[in-house]
């Protein structure tokens, strides 16, 4: 674990301030220094990382999908070293972590599966018709090629899942773009960990070094500097509104704008149809008190509202959930100040009119620091709809029960909820043909729509869309999740009349990559 700055794969002093980590459950000072890096810094991975883009972007499919294969033998050879880090920096769990690092070397290695296949990259090929009349039809030929410079802001809640090789670093790679890591601030020791293994996979596989860079800071100055520099081509963020915002402005105030990938947070709403509470209040109840205090409610699609209609078995409901989260120990938050937002707003949330709380954990370690201390709040559908702050997202083991007293409220509620990760169903069979409207406007809301489930817990496969409407995230179109992401990172290009020695292998006759081609408007992979 080393403190450096890296640039080009290359570690780096510099002469700025040293960070520490802290602990967040015992507040201490974690063993390493770390550098703070300078704007020069960001000029020269850049630099580096614009000269690596004119090979990277070209070798061999194989080539790139060895790197990613590599880049994940060199993280799990980590184990123990990293998962014990990680655990100390963000107060998570062994076990939880161990689990991420499953996830974060399977879907690097997904990615590799995707590089390896090649047809992801979408070749089309429509042949010259020379004797066409009126007019010959040109040659024209299609794929999709990387943009360029990749700046990757690690996110608080996947120290491994979704930072220094992440999903949004494997992605960019796989797509050809190198990769600029704005490390974050809670985790400077597992990020480094981490780094050092992506340049092992750089040296043992001869990538051009400035495919890799990662930089430090505990304020803001590098990170804009990063989303400024001229360039950069794209940006990828997962955290606060607030904060997700303040980068795709950035981006939009360049002289040449770029596109920011900013997941930016969602209450991810559970709709409980009658019959579902009818016959499955208990059930119901300790599955979600289960789900919304998940590693201290801090993924982000933790069910943050409930929504359902007054009943007699709601009542059982809500007391059911109140027991359950009532004996639900605190846990240690990522860090001191999302603990402390977290306690902030779950408290001045009560305040607000009608809203009554039903149940907070009474089980607190009061040996340790930043603890979350679950809690359940009520209020009715009419003061619901008339209040947005209650539509805001409450980063923590919080979630919010609106009752209505029938279906038509419970769709004006629906049609006053902003854009979602997640909205899950809650039903009996025979009621999805019965509730469809209802259905359809929930679809409208979200990215993905779960049924008879729980949204903590996101699949990494080629299915998966973790993105849904504004302001979940900033472009509904795209993914973070899953092999999809990596058309973040690509635009297409056409090839008109070109020689067929001067094309790229993928848009060639013969089709010497045995990919799959879309030719004449016909899916093949026959060489031919």
């Amino acid at each position: 674990m080393n403190g450096r700055n890296i640039v080009a794969a290359e570690q780096v002093d510099v002469s700025e301030k040293n960070l520490k980590a802290i602990n967040p459950a015992t507040g201490l000072l974690l063993d390493g220094e770390f550098s703070k890096a300078n704007e020069s810094l960001v000029d020269d991975a850049l630099k580096a990382a614009k000269t690596a883009f004119q090979s990277y972007r070209s070798l061999n499919k194989d080539i790139k999908a060895r790197f990613l294969n590599t880049i994940a033998d060199e993280i799990a050879a980590l184990g123990e070293e990293l998962v014990n880090r990680a655990s100390a920096e963000s107060g998570l769990p062994l076990g939880r972590l161990q689990g991420e690092l499953g996830r974060t070397t399977g879907q690097l290695r997904l990615f590799a599966n995707l590089v390896a296949e090649g047809s992801w990259v979408d070749a089309i090929i429509d042949t010259a018709q020379p004797e066409r009349q009126p007019l010959p039809k040109s040659d024209i030929r299609r794929m999709l090629i990387p943009i360029g410079p990749v700046v990757v802001f690690g996110a608080s809640n996947f120290p491994l899942a979704f930072s220094v090789a992440g999903g949004d670093t494997a992605s960019a790679l796989a797509s050809g773009c190198p990769v600029v890591v704005k490390a974050h601030p809670a985790h400077y020791g597992t990020s480094a960990l981490v780094a050092g293994a992506i340049i092992k996979a750089i040296e043992k596989t001869n990538m051009p070094k400035g495919v890799f860079s990662m930089l430090y800071d505990d304020e803001y100055a590098i990170g804009a500097a990063l989303v400024r520099h001229p360039l950069t081509k794209a940006v990828t963020f997962t955290g606060s509104f607030k904060g997700g915002m303040a980068l795709v402005n950035l981006a939009q105030e360049r002289e040449h704008p770029i596109p920011v990938f900013a997941e930016m947070g969602s209450i991810n709403p559970i709709v409980f149809l009658p019959k579902a509470i009818e016959n499955q209040a208990e059930e119901l109840a300790k599955k979600y008190a289960a789900s919304i205090t998940l590693g201290a409610g801090q993924f982000c699609t933790n069910p943050g509202l409930m929504l359902a209609i007054e009943s007699t078995q709601l009542e059982l409901f809500k007391k059911v959930l109140s027991d359950a989260i009532s004996i639900v120990p605190s846990a240690t938050m990522l860090t001191a100040g999302i603990a402390k937002n977290f306690s902030k707003l779950a408290e001045e949330v009560i305040t607000e009119t009608g809203v009554e709380l039903l149940a907070v954990s009474t089980v607190k370690n009061e040996e340790l620091q930043n603890q979350s201390e679950a809690r359940i709040a009520t209020v009715k559908a009419s003061d619901f709809i008339k209040n947005p702050k209650l539509r805001e997202e409450i980063f923590g083991p919080y979630s919010l029960l609106v009752v209505s007293k029938d279906i038509s409220e419970l769709e004006e509620v629906i049609a006053v909820l902003e854009g979602q990760l997640t909205v899950t169903l809650m039903a009996e069979k025979e009621e999805l043909k019965e509730y469809q409207s209802l259905i359809n406007k929930l679809t409208d809301k979200t990215g993905r729509i779960i049924l008879n489930g729980v949204p903590t817990g996101v699949e990494v496969c080629a299915s998966m869309q973790h993105g849904g409407p504004f302001p979940a995230t900033n472009d509904s179109r795209f993914t973070s999740v899953g092999t999809d992401a990596v058309y973040r990172f690509v635009r297409p290009l056409a090839y008109q009349d070109w020689e067929q020695d001067l094309l790229p292998d993928e848009l060639k006759d013969g089709n010497p990559l045995g990919i799959f081609r879309k030719v004449d408007q016909k899916l093949t992979n026959a060489h031919e």
